[in-house]
């Protein structure tokens, strides 16, 4: 039985400002026609590759107004996030010296803060 991708990713949980991005495959074509080795591209400071998990975001203060009693509230915060630009599915820029390497499932993938994307190709339909 073969696990499709997104079956594959299903339990994982990125946190805070982060994404999951699956590397281009080494063997695409540059705009050339020229096939580059693995060892190249891995080399470069800019790699690109598609984003499969986003983090919630950046947390957000909470407001703790003097207004409302905060002691003896047995209640468990919500937490607030500001949500991240990146959507799965974009192509991502990202400088590969912020990405830290996994391997997941015999797959490689990197995860890498959202300051670390310096551009995102988004496909949407019309």
């Amino acid at each position: 039985m073969r696990i499709s991708e997104s079956n594959k990713l299903e339990k994982i949980i990125i946190v805070g400002d982060r994404v999951l991005i699956k590397p281009k495959s080494s063997r695409e074509q540059t705009k050339s026609g020229l096939y580059l080795p693995p060892g190249v591209q891995e080399k470069e400071k800019v790699q690109e590759g598609y984003v499969m998990k986003v983090g919630p975001g950046y947390p957000m203060p909470t407001d703790y107004g003097f207004d409302e009693e905060v002691l003896g509230d047995e209640e468990q915060e919500q937490v607030r996030y500001l949500p991240l630009q990146i959507k799965e599915g974009d192509l991502a820029i990202y400088l590969q010296r912020d990405a830290i390497e996994i391997n997941y499932m015999s797959e490689k993938y990197f995860i890498v803060p959202q300051s670390a994307v310096l551009m995102l190709v988004r496909e949407e339909d019309l």
